[in-house]
């Protein structure tokens, strides 16, 4: 993929378009933000960050799904 960078989310190698979001990266996962929690490089990034954090080259990710029950 020409302009490309490769990140890791959750311990897999990924190739994302350079200049993504957050936001544009769960996007693109097919992920719906609502009950998702992000880790950036081992730390919590907050929900009112993800549309202005950009991707970069050699980031690496957790992303969760939060799963409520009883």
């Amino acid at each position: 993929m020409s302009g490309g960078i490769t990140i890791v989310i959750n311990g897999e190698k990924c190739e994302v378009p350079a200049g993504t979001t957050v936001a544009g990266l769960l996007d693109q996962l097919g992920i719906t933000a609502g009950r998702v929690a992000v880790e950036r490089n081992l730390e919590i990034l907050p929900r009112a960050r993800w549309e202005e954090t950009t991707v970069q080259a050699g980031d690496g990710y957790e992303i969760v799904h939060l799963v409520g029950g009883g």
